[in-house]
């Protein structure tokens, strides 16, 4: 007998750890949607070098890492956890997370950690996104974008790149070079915010509704993409 109720309180404690973890994990994980939402909005309304209206117009799916750091721990490398949204004929899709690693290629500034945009710009960019695993200027081809909100700049990435890439750091915005840095697919993080049922694919096509905790994110990325189009702003459904 008291073997038994040995096993139950130690089942209980174990259940009660579980599920307090759980939701420490997933207020983290609301955090991470957060901070992409506020680098996006502070991105947008930088006045002479936002990302260009005309890249938000084409964009087919939109990532931030917020606060990517430089881990000795990685040989010397980068390393940073975001989120991303695409454009499906049902609107912007509920947002996955994904890992970015890579090389040394000079992110920081004075150890400062570096908030990364990645504007994908074409059906191709959305399809490398529902890969597992890629690589930036290998299996995926990527510029650094121009910014300017009428930016006249080269206009090479039409028809070369599928992503654009941005960086920003102590302020500064401007586009960035992130040949040979891997995306994954963090289906950890994925799995727990939406549940098993749910696989990265299927979020990223519009299959699965926008979660409360993800709506700030997604709102933001549909108001500057629909103030691209010159159109009037609707708000994501509650």
């Amino acid at each position: 007998m008291k073997l038994r109720q040995i096993s139950a309180t130690c089942l209980i404690s174990i259940l009660i750890t579980s599920s307090a973890f759980a939701a420490s994990k997933r207020a983290e994980l609301k955090d991470r949607l957060d901070s992409a939402e506020e680098v996006l909005t502070k991105v947008m309304t930088i006045s002479d070098s936002s990302i260009p209206m005309g890249i938000i117009k084409k964009a087919t799916c939109v990532g931030v890492v917020p606060g990517l750091i430089k881990g000795a721990f990685i040989f010397g490398g980068q390393y940073g956890q975001g989120v991303v949204t695409c454009r499906t004929p049902k609107g912007w899709s509920a947002p996955v997370f994904i890992r970015l690693a890579g090389g040394s290629f000079g992110l920081q500034i004075g150890g400062q950690a570096t908030d990364l945009v990645l504007v994908a710009v074409n059906e191709k960019g959305f399809q490398d996104l529902l890969r597992s695993k890629f690589k930036i200027g290998g299996d995926v081809s990527a510029s650094a974008g121009p910014v300017g909100r009428t930016s006249q700049a080269s206009t090479d990435w039409k028809m070369n790149a599928e992503l654009l890439t941005y960086s920003r750091s102590k302020g500064l915005f401007a586009g960035i070079d992130l040949d040979g840095t891997t995306v994954t697919q963090n289906t950890e993080d994925t799995e727990l915010f939406y549940g098993p049922d749910h696989d990265y694919k299927d979020i990223l096509i519009g299959s699965v509704g926008v979660p409360p905790e993800a709506k700030p994110f997604v709102s933001t990325v549909i108001k500057y993409f629909v103030k691209a189009q010159d159109q009037p702003i609707k708000p994501l459904g509650k």
